[in-house]
């Protein structure tokens, strides 16, 4: 408690989606924030908790990071905090902010009870999806609220580098050239550029062992590496193809195994899957899905290919921009694979919008095969909005309609 009153905030970098406390109590819900290891869930809370500071004070606030190794994973923890609190201080907190909670036994049980006997507002931070709304214990279902945080987005990455939104296109190119291979997480925009690699790596490391390994009690983690990697240098994956592959490769592996791999790996937000899109359930449950990396730091880093995949890259990177802007998304390919859409968006469960994502489209063939596949399919799907993201100079671009080319900059800078 001495600790917590003498503790200076850190400098906060704002975010485009900070946290609202204005109007949060009244609800009687518990604000939960998730999302991957250092995407800047702690700052969050620090931002929270500097913004209460304004108008109160450290006795009515109270911030515990249950990662910092001096504390003791136990129940008892969590048991022992209010009356420690009370003494030291002479009254109850009014905010409470539990950073990686998850780690302790019983936790949601004694959130509840806080939630229901003490006239406190709750935040918590989680970096696995056993905190997001869909998996949360029972006895905090419908008392909660999420807020998901990803890396780093590009206006923000700019901001975070003191750089200016409006860049001539020399300084543009040579920014988003870094923000495409090392991604957005704070800690390596701020990083040297011979230390990037190493630190990815550690975090790499860090999911699979205390995210993975710890969480779900497995005890080899070389085959969920190698199906982590593999999906990194996949177009395409199946439960049936990556488990081909590996028994190829001599793992003796089961079925089943691979498939909890699969879902152990996006539960620690490492990768989301992306369904192929039909109006048949049936048919899209039989098409291999596509997947897409939190940031792109890990592509860069862990890919197994000698030379940079800029196309991969940014449909990476135009996917999380997607997904932070809620959107529903698949991909959709026909069934003879020629023509192959990079992301269907959909509204009410109908294609609201195809985009076609090309870094070069100097070249007539491929200016050919992108705009044929987004018009044959826009026909197929009965969707008008159709949109070509692209490097290319959209100015120099013959589009056919309704086909609208959109900058790197109009995309992610708009």
């Amino acid at each position: 408690m001495s600790e917590w009153e003498r503790k200076t905030l850190p400098k906060i970098f704002p975010r485009e989606k900070e946290i609202s406390v204005s109007g949060f109590g009244q609800l009687n819900k518990i604000l939960v924030i998730t999302g991957f290891r250092r995407t800047g869930k702690t700052y969050l809370l620090l931002s929270a908790i500097s913004k209460l500071l304004q108008t109160y004070s450290k006795k009515d606030i109270f911030y515990l990071n249950f990662e910092d190794e001096r504390i003791p994973l136990t129940t008892q923890v969590l048991t022992d905090l209010l009356p420690a609190f009370q003494a030291h201080f002479g009254q109850k907190p009014k905010f409470l902010f539990l950073d990686e909670v998850q780690n302790i036994p019983l936790w949601s049980k004694y959130v509840r009870r806080i939630l229901d006997n003490e006239n406190i507002q709750i935040f918590l931070t989680g970096s696995s999806s056993k905190m997001s709304s869909f998996e949360l214990p029972t006895e905090l279902r419908g008392r909660s609220l999420e807020q998901k945080v990803t890396p780093l987005n590009f206006r923000e990455f700019l901001i975070f580098k003191n750089e200016p939104l409006n860049q001539e296109k020399a300084r543009f190119d040579f920014l988003f050239n870094e923000y495409l291979t090392f991604g957005g997480l704070p800690e390596i925009v701020r990083a040297r550029s011979e230390d990037k690699t190493n630190i990815l790596q550690e975090y790499f490391r860090t999911v699979i062992r205390r995210e993975i390994m710890e969480r779900f009690n497995l005890k080899n983690e070389e085959p969920l590496k190698t199906v982590a990697k593999l999906l990194l240098n996949s177009t395409y994956f199946s439960l049936s193809k990556m488990y081909r592959d590996l028994t190829s490769q001599g793992i003796k592996i089961g079925k089943n195994t691979v498939g909890n791999y699969f879902s152990y790996l996006a539960s620690s937000y490492l990768f989301a899957p992306l369904p192929h899109f039909s109006f048949s359930l049936r048919h899209q449950m039989t098409r291999p899905q596509k997947a897409f990396f939190v940031d792109n730091g890990f592509i860069t880093t862990l890919s197994t290919k000698f030379s940079q995949n800029t196309g991969r890259l940014l449909e990476n990177v135009v996917a999380w921009h997607l997904r932070t802007a809620n959107k529903e998304m698949y991909y959709f390919q026909n069934e003879r694979k020629t023509d192959e859409i990079d992301f269907v968006v959909l509204k009410n469960g109908q294609p609201e919008e195809l985009i076609q994502v090309c870094w070069d489209l100097s070249d007539r063939e491929t200016q050919k095969r992108e705009f044929g596949a987004l018009l044959r399919t826009g026909k197929k799907l009965r969707c008008s909005s159709l949109k070509m993201i692209t490097a290319s100079g959209t100015e120099k671009i013959s589009l056919p309609p309704p086909i609208k080319a959109v900058s790197l900059a109009d995309f992610f800078l708009s």
